[in-house]
């Protein structure tokens, strides 16, 4: 699912990333660890084209992400790949039910069906009576499953989450624990998490620690 070779990432004159190799397989969910400014969310940015390497090479399900243009990545990043952030990022003025649509009528798809996905996938995470709530209305916790509603409306292969119970407390941090695993095994989804939560991390298939810009021992 995941191929990264090499993967060097500097800003300015501090290089954040060292030549980082990293393999993911189909269904997997791996946990990435490690001090903050260990490069952790720099790795996962650029997993996720939401940032580029100065060097090396990642590609995903085959697709080499330098051979794609700027209107490509975007289009691929929407279609095939998921977000789930530590601080939600929804947007305050939409409810619910709009947020989630939001990354499915980006890539232009039908508005009716698109409707009906994001009150079926609500209505599957237990926001059925929470669609037409805007953020400000939620708990984190429920904010927290919106985002996870929004990262599977397009049907992606891959979900990265970066510090995703991160903001949750203990019973809601647990729920999302559980959440991320029945949606593998529901969807057959590859997850990729950066998290210091040592127990999200102990229920992984794998865990990768990184040290220094590097991943220790070498994966």
């Amino acid at each position: 699912m995941i191929q990264a070779k090499n993967i060097h990432k500097s800003f300015d004159k501090l290089e954040v990333l060292k030549g980082v190799d990293l393999s993911v397989k189909k269904g997997e969910i791996v946990s990435i660890v490690g001090p903050s400014g260990a490069g952790k969310t720099t790795l996962l940015q650029i997993l996720g084209t939401l940032d580029s390497s100065n060097a090396g090479e990642v590609l995903v399900n085959g697709i080499d992400f330098s051979k794609l243009g700027e209107k490509e990545l975007a289009a691929f990043r929407n279609k095939n790949i998921g977000f789930i952030f530590q601080f939600h990022q929804l947007l305050p003025e939409f409810t619910a039910l709009e947020n989630v649509m939001i990354p499915a009528l980006i890539a232009r798809k039908d508005t009716k069906k698109t409707t009906q996905k994001a009150k079926e996938i609500l209505a599957f995470l237990q926001l059925a009576d929470r669609m037409e709530h805007k953020p400000g209305e939620l708990s984190g916790g429920e904010k927290q499953r919106v985002a996870v509603a929004r990262a599977l409306i397009n049907d992606p292969a891959l979900i990265l989450a970066d510090e995703p119970s991160g903001s949750l407390d203990t019973k809601n941090k647990d729920e999302l624990h559980k959440l991320l695993f029945d949606l593998r095994d529901k969807f057959g989804l590859t997850i990729v998490i950066v998290t210091h939560d040592k127990e999200l991390a102990s229920l992984s298939d794998r865990v990768i620690e990184m040290r220094d810009g590097q991943i220790f021992p070498n994966d």
